[in-house]
């Protein structure tokens, strides 16, 4: 079973880079992050023309996630992450797909530091962590996994020097991250890839895709019961390098049988 994230970055402006990727790559189940569309602008008929079905939480020019599904059906257990009914921001869903809770997420960027962004984006994570809690407590298989927005390690980012001042390399960001994986989660690609320098995001200037000046931004998180079953992780960064992409690439899981 492939299980795939990927910050599409405006899926409307993007559909040509994200068909063909799930065209010629096939994963069996996609979180989708950053889809900048209302929910009656999601491509839903492109989208079931290449087998996949969808549910989505869409918003206008902002934001937005989505899970697709070729291999079964997707019964939708939760819209929207709880502990703040003043969040309108659509930056969370949940579904159980083929006996394994998906949980899609695009977690808040946080900049400019300090300020009321990133205020937000430590609640965000708190939030986070307590109902990640509440998955783990259930004692079902759980896989989270989308554009968390921060850099876990010195690994994670090219030149680290340079960041130490945003909101995506912040002490607090890292250790809410790394309190998080003390759960139990199992960050998947950084399991398979120890001691790499690993990017899943490049910026669209000065050449940072070509220079491989990135970030690992997106992540790709498993519960105990799944950990053992990861046979592989990757980014495809040949994506990254398509017309007219996104900024992020997609990352995948590969999860062996039972």
């Amino acid at each position: 079973m492939r299980i795939a994230t990927y910050n599409v970055n405006g899926v409307n402006g993007r559909l040509p880079v994200l068909l063909r990727w799930l065209s010629e790559d096939r994963p069996d189940v996609v979180c989708l992050q950053e889809l900048k569309a209302p929910d009656d602008r999601f491509p839903e008929a492109a989208l079931k023309d290449l087998g996949y079905n969808a549910i989505w939480h869409g918003q206008k020019s902002w934001n937005g996630v989505a899970i697709l599904s070729r291999i079964g059906e997707i019964h939708e257990t939760r819209r929207g992450l709880p502990g703040d009914r003043t969040d309108d921001q659509s930056r969370y869903l949940e579904a159980a797909i083929n006996g394994i809770v998906i949980a899609c997420l695009y977690l808040p960027n946080g900049n400019p530091r300090p300020g009321p962004k990133f205020d937000f984006k430590l609640r965000w994570f708190e939030r986070l962590a307590r109902h990640a809690q509440s998955l783990r407590d259930a004692g079902v298989p759980v896989v989270v996994a989308g554009d968390f927005n921060v850099m876990p390690t010195e690994l994670d980012v090219y030149k680290p020097e340079r960041w130490l001042d945003d909101a995506l390399f912040a002490p607090e960001v890292r250790q809410a991250y790394a309190a998080l994986l003390e759960q139990g989660w199992t960050d998947a690609l950084r399991s398979r890839h120890p001691g790499e320098h690993i990017y899943t995001f490049w910026k669209y200037f000065r050449s940072a895709f070509e220079r491989d000046a990135g970030l690992r931004i997106d992540h790709i998180l498993l519960s105990p019961d799944l950990a053992p079953r990861l046979v592989d992780a990757r980014v495809e960064k040949r994506v990254r390098a398509w017309e007219k992409t996104s900024d992020h690439a997609p990352v995948w899981i590969e999860l062996g049988d039972r």
